[in-house]
């Protein structure tokens, strides 16, 4: 049995039956049958339905908001820029589909007529997280039907709700039956869905570990996998960044969504001419937040997802701490913050290095490390010190020297004076632990689809 538990009280809040293995086999199986069909059908017919899709599911928003508050935990306040970001995905993959399915042409002329078309691979399983359960699955989702492939969706058990309302727009919206399907499964039977030869390729959102497994089910198969997992993003302050700019988004980078995003800014590293102004403008402005029952308007900073989640972040600070790092946000605002429950309070620490785990692993929670730098080396050297490569974003007024800075960044995305913000138009990939493949852009159809070329040759008479 899946249960929801929502972290604003720690009470169950959905319970949902796990798919059955009957239920399982004719899932796939009609995902497949119905790709026959789905792939014939023109682009043009797919961009219509799934327009219609689009807004069908818009329409409903102040519902979602609600569930989505209730599930994971975030304000209410901040659910419905979930609902923008969803809307501005979709609504540039389906304008630019043409582009990034057309044909390429290689070679036209009396004689020859070569050419190679993307094909739709199939059956595509989607693994989505909790955290962003709206904009994550987005960026799978509709490029894979746009390409004519059929989509199974397994949502995490903390969003349940998720799937079942995009299956409910999908529906509304006449997509033909088994073109897009969802489920509720566990672990067990989501390794064995993997591992299944109805499914032509997989896309998963989660930790390292989680990717690992995935890579472990699809064992000897001959498919591939788009991975989105680990961040622990860094950040560059240059002494002539515009200050108060840079606080007050790396602020919100830091803790919006509890801290609980994977292109989430986790490291600082600041100039030190004006190391001194920036933690205390940090601090002022981080102490000025409301963490509360995300259900009020007047909150901006919510649980973290679980209890489980809630402990690993406070006794990674802990650690660190004893380590002699220190926290330098007062905690009188935030008393409502207890061992007992999933209300984390925001912490900034300074006097950290390196050595310590909270600068090196992931923490996903409403806290930050800050570290002084001599200079822009300094930066580059500490910024590529990690094992993921998510983002990273640099803070100046010298656009020249930032695109130059960032040549030097091991990373997928690269920003100058913003964070944690996924344009459509750019591809969304990453480097090292962070995983494989490419989401967003008209380079993401690319992994949804394989090349399939044709040499036409027209023989003359004569």
């Amino acid at each position: 049995m899946l249960k929801t538990i929502t972290p604003i009280d720690n009470t169950i809040y959905v319970e949902r039956e796990f798919a059955s293995t009957k239920t399982i086999n004719e899932t796939l199986d009609k995902s497949k049958k119905a790709f026959v069909e789905w792939k014939a059908t023109s682009l043009e017919t797919r961009k219509k339905i799934l327009i219609n899709f689009v807004d069908i599911f818009l329409k409903n928003n102040l519902e979602i908001e609600e569930e989505l508050c209730k599930q994971m935990g975030r304000p209410i306040s901040q659910c419905g820029g979930e609902m923008n970001g969803f809307e501005e995905r979709a609504r540039y993959m389906i304008e630019n589909s043409n582009i990034a399915l057309e044909n390429v042409v290689s070679k036209k002329d009396n004689e020859f007529n070569n050419f190679i078309t993307k094909e739709p691979l199939g059956s595509i399983f989607i693994i989505a997280p909790w955290n962003y359960p709206y904009n994550t699955s987005v960026n799978s989702i509709i490029p894979s039907l746009l390409s004519g492939n059929t989509v199974i969706l397994k949502h995490s058990s903390q969003t349940p709700l998720c799937a079942e309302q995009l299956f409910k727009a999908a529906q509304k919206s006449n997509l033909p039956q088994g073109v897009f399907q969802f489920m509720h499964l566990d672990h067990e039977s989501t390794s064995k869905i993997i591992a299944d030869n109805r499914i032509d390729h997989v896309l998963f959102t989660g930790s390292v570990s989680g990717g690992r497994q995935v890579k472990k089910a699809i064992g000897e198969r001959f498919i591939n996998a788009g991975l989105e997992l680990g961040g622990k993003d860094p950040a560059y302050v240059r002494k002539d960044c515009n200050l108060q700019h840079a606080i007050e988004n790396l602020a919100d980078g830091s803790f919006y969504n509890s801290g609980q995003s994977c292109c989430g800014i986790e490291r600082i590293y600041v100039d030190s001419e004006i190391y001194d102004d920036f933690v205390d403008g940090i601090k002022n402005f981080t102490e000025k937040y409301i963490l509360d029952d995300p259900s009020k308007k007047s909150t901006n900073l919510g649980p973290v997802v679980k209890l489980s989640a809630a402990n690993f972040i406070r006794n990674q600070i802990k650690q660190a701490i004893s380590e002699g790092a220190t926290d330098i946000v007062s905690k009188e605002n935030f008393k409502i913050s207890d061992n007992n429950n999933c209300y984390v309070s925001p912490s900034v620490l300074t006097n950290v290095d390196h050595s310590m785990k909270f600068m090196m692993e992931e923490t996903f929670g409403p806290c930050v490390g800050i570290m002084k730098v001599s200079n822009e080396n300094d930066a580059v050297k500490l910024m590529n010190d990690s094992p993921y490569g998510l983002t990273a974003c640099i803070w100046t007024e010298d656009k020249e020297f930032a695109y130059n800075f960032g040549k030097k960044i091991n990373t997928g995305t690269f920003f100058m004076n913003r964070c944690d913000y996924l344009d459509p138009g750019l591809a969304w990939t990453g480097v090292k632990d962070t995983g494989t493949g490419v989401t967003l852009s008209v380079l993401g159809f690319n992994h949804l689809t394989r090349a399939k070329s044709y040499h036409l040759r027209t023989i003359k008479e004569g």
